[in-house]
Parts: C-alpha cells; sequence; structure tokens
C-alpha cells in the first residue's frame, strides 16, 4: 500500500510539474525569443542525460535502433514543442494546457493499429472536447481563434502524432529509455542551435530569474517528468497511470490561475469542465475498448478452431 501511494504520489507530480511548464515557457518566452528559449531547454536537458548516462554504474551499449529511433523521434518532438512554445507565448497558460489535453482523445485515432473500430460513443466525446475548445477560444464572444490557441490545436495534433509514432517504433524492441531520452535531446539541440544563434547574447545575459525558469523547465518537465513517468508506470497500472497523468490540465489551470494570475471567464470556465470530462470520458471508453478488443483477440488465438467430422 506504501508503495502504491509513493507511485501515485510520483505520477501527480509528473503531472503537476507538466502543468507548470506551460506557465514557466510563457513566462521564459517573454523575456527571450523562442528559438532561445527552445535551445535552452534543449541544451541543458542533453547535458543532465549526458550525466546520467555517464554516471551508471554498467554501461548498456547504444545500438543502432536507439540512435535511428531516437534521432526521429527528437524531430518529431521538436516540432511539437515548437508549436507549443509559440503557442504558449501568444495564449494563456491556462489555455494552452487545456488545449494541448485534446492529444488524449487525438491519439486513439491517429494511432489505428487494433482490427476493430472505436465505438461511437468515442467520436461523441472527441466532438464534445471541439465544442469545448470552442467555448474556450471564443470565451468573450464570438470572434476569430487567437493565434496561440490555433498554434496549440497544431500542436495536440503533431503530439499525437508523436505518441502514436513512439508507440509504433518501440514496440516489441528493447529500448533504453534513457538512450532514447538523451538522443531526442541531443537532436533538439542541433536543431535549435542555427535558429538561436543570434539570440546567443541575450541568452546568457539574461537574468537569474530567467535561468531559473529555463533549467525548470529542462530539469524538470523534461529530464525528471519522463524518466519518473518511467518508474512509476512500471509499479502500477497503465490505467491508473494514464487517469494520473491525464490531471495536467487541470493542474495547468490551477497553476495559472493562482501563480500567473491569469482568468477565466465564464464560457472559458464551462468550456475548461468539459474538455477535462470530454478527455477523461473517451480516455475511458479508449481504454475500455482496447482491453476488451486484447482479451478476445487472446481468447481468438487460444480457442481451437472446430473442424466438421465426417459421419
Amino acid at each position: 500500500m506504501h508503495v502504491a501511494r509513493r507511485t501515485d504520489a510520483v505520477l501527480l507530480l509528473v503531472a503537476a510539474v507538466w502543468g507548470s511548464s506551460y506557465l514557466a515557457a510563457k513566462t521564459a518566452t517573454g523575456a527571450l525569443p523562442v528559438p532561445a528559449v527552445l535551445f535552452a531547454r534543449y541544451a541543458i536537458s542533453a547535458l543532465a542525460c549526458g550525466v546520467l548516462v555517464a554516471s551508471r554504474r554498467r554501461t548498456r551499449r547504444w545500438t543502432r535502433a536507439e540512435v535511428r529511433v531516437g534521432s526521429l523521434l527528437g524531430i518529431t518532438q521538436a516540432a511539437v514543442l515548437v508549436l507549443e512554445t509559440y503557442g504558449v507565448a501568444h495564449t494563456s497558460a491556462a489555455n494552452a494546457g487545456l488545449i494541448i489535453s485534446l492529444t488524449i482523445v487525438l491519439t486513439p485515432l491517429l494511432d489505428r493499429t487494433g482490427s476493430r473500430r472505436l465505438p461511437w460513443t468515442f467520436f461523441l466525446a472527441a466532438g464534445l472536447c471541439v465544442v469545448a475548445v470552442g467555448l474556450l477560444t471564443s470565451s468573450t464572444g464570438l470572434h476569430a481563434p487567437r493565434l496561440g490557441d490555433v498554434l496549440m490545436l497544431a500542436a495536440a495534433v503533431v503530439r499525437a502524432g508523436h505518441v502514436a509514432l513512439v508507440g509504433r517504433l518501440t514496440a516489441r524492441r528493447p529500448m533504453d529509455p534513457l538512450h532514447l531520452t538523451t538522443a531526442q535531446t541531443v537532436v533538439g539541440t542541433a536543431l535549435f542551435l542555427p535558429l538561436a544563434g543570434t539570440h546567443l547574447p541575450d541568452l546568457l545575459g539574461s537574468s537569474a530569474i530567467t535561468w531559473t525558469q529555463l533549467i525548470y523547465l529542462a530539469l524538470f518537465c523534461s529530464v525528471f517528468a519522463f524518466l519518473a513517468q518511467t518508474w512509476a508506470v512500471q509499479g502500477t497500472s497503465a490505467s491508473r497511470a494514464s487517469l494520473l497523468l491525464g490531471t495536467e490540465p487541470i493542474w495547468a489551470v490551477v497553476i495559472g490561475i493562482s501563480v500567473g494570475g491569469e482568468r477565466l471567464t465564464l464560457w472559458a470556465t464551462l468550456g475548461a469542465v468539459l474538455l477535462i470530462a470530454g478527455t477523461y470520458w473517451g480516455q475511458a471508453i479508449e481504454r475500455s475498448h482496447r482491453t476488451t478488443t486484447a482479451r478476445t483477440e487472446n481468447e481468438d488465438a487460444t480457442c481451437p478452431t472446430m473442424t466438421p467430422t465426417s459421419a
């Protein structure tokens, strides 16, 4: 029981850290250009991962698959963070955390590895999320969606594709999570270095507060969150882990309002409630569908084929 509570606490902490990342990124982009923020986040993460790899007692050899897959995922992850960081710079941290939670219902639509179609109730939940996003982006009246909201919607789509790609590329392949994370951070650092080149003087001359935010984004929101998630999911069920990690948008709203001083209108509050309810509902439907499908396929595989006997 004690171990289970500790595991739950770690997963909730990961969700809270991810939820806080939107306000930290928004504040950092207020002091530095987005390419400089992204380069610093990746470079610090890469250094931390390198230290962790070097400090292992038993060194594991890198495989070609880890380098190849990690490099590809580094590109898709960089695309996600570009859209997320530019998006949060042009919208509220609360909105960013809520809209990105659409990944939960978008991922099953993109990851169509199963043989059965998703039930119609899942699409009803997805439709509820679309209505909720409409309320969020038009919270002050009918108007064209803000640039930040559109970018966060795009980030949710790309993030869902990234998650689906991770599942496909790592399925039934023994890969070291730390190696994959290190490869992704190195690729991201290389991608953003040319873009951040002209902003390096501004980055080096940043205030202590800005550097604290950058270090927090790199060490806590990237390296710690991923490794803690990997450790925690090994001690609990996938359903419970996804349920606890799914509280990320709630933390984003709470932190955005309590720490960032943001405000939600009545319509935006209704949209936030509907979005959280829709994503949880869709998550539960998809999880139940996946479990039922796997059970049926196992039964079909173990059941002997009946052949007619001659009279």
